[in-house]
């Protein structure tokens, strides 16, 4: 019984990752409005999650100190795609975010869980509102780096823009409904204040991904991040890429969590 379901979970595993990797690296055929990249410059687009910019990032983040862990660090790669694509007459961005640990403090290394989200879109003169739904697939290759559990929940969110101003909001929520039964449940919700300010010479300025974290379980703030990120956007040979530095403090110190994070972000942009 245990080998069935060992088998049973590496095919799951499997399609999981086999899945990640069309949204990671396949060139789908996709379909934005060609009004809307009009409307919005390149560099905005860069920093909006409800733009329809087919793209693909590598962002390595380390984590120098640990609330309530002493001489701990850790390092995670970040591989992240988002592609527009329509449904009948409505405009959806999907965008699948896996996690690589390079380094951790309980001393395990490789691939940690999968989150997977669907945005159906709708453009306003004042910019774009989304909804849709939020999805974790519990692909870590070990338990210290994942949760263990399937988990789902609503996203909303909205991005209003003048010429060289971005602001906005995005949420996200996660609630599991399987997975293995001695791990924690995960009731979370997630929200992202969105602030980008442009520069001359493509240089923009801007909040960094702040997730700023509640934990239903524990009915208490899990991460109350505050952090700054610097962009640009360059060109090579047609191929446009936006190049980002970040940096984040966390000021909720009651659980084991990263103090501060440093990351560095290439993203590889493919307006449609």
């Amino acid at each position: 019984m245990r080998l069935n379901r060992q088998s049973s979970n590496d095919k799951i595993f499997a399609v999981l990752l086999l899945a990640c990797a069309v949204l990671l690296l396949s060139p789908l055929q996709v379909q934005a409005d060609p009004s809307e990249q009009q409307a919005q410059s390149l560099e905005q687009a860069a920093q909006d999650p409800t733009a329809s910019l087919m793209n693909v990032s590598i962002q390595n983040q380390y984590s120098g100190d640990y609330h309530n862990l002493d001489d701990e660090n850790g390092n995670i790669i970040q591989l992240r795609s988002s592609l527009p694509f329509k449904t009948g007459g409505l405009k959806h961005v999907a965008r699948a975010t896996l996690p690589i640990f390079t380094e951790s403090p309980s001393g395990e290394t490789g691939l940690g869980d999968l989150i997977l989200f669907d945005l159906m879109t709708f453009n306003e003169s004042w910019g774009r509102w989304g909804a849709g739904l939020v999805t974790l697939f519990p692909t870590a290759s070990d338990d210290a780096l994942g949760s263990g559990k399937f988990g789902a929940g609503p996203a909303l969110g909205f991005v209003a823009r003048n010429p060289g101003f971005l602001w906005g909001v995005f949420n996200q929520n996660l609630f599991s409904f399987a997975g293995e039964s001695d791990r924690e449940d995960i009731r979370v919700s997630i929200l992202q204040p969105i602030l980008n300010i442009s520069l001359p010479n493509k240089w923009s300025i801007g909040l960094s991904e702040m997730n700023i974290t509640y934990d239903w379980e524990k009915s208490a703030w899990a991460s109350l991040p505050l952090g700054i990120k610097i962009n640009k956007l360059v060109k090579f040979s047609g191929q446009s890429v936006t190049f980002s530095g970040t940096y984040e403090y966390n000021f909720q110190d009651d659980y084991v969590s990263p103090e501060w994070t440093v990351s560095f972000l290439v993203k590889f942009l493919f307006p449609l």
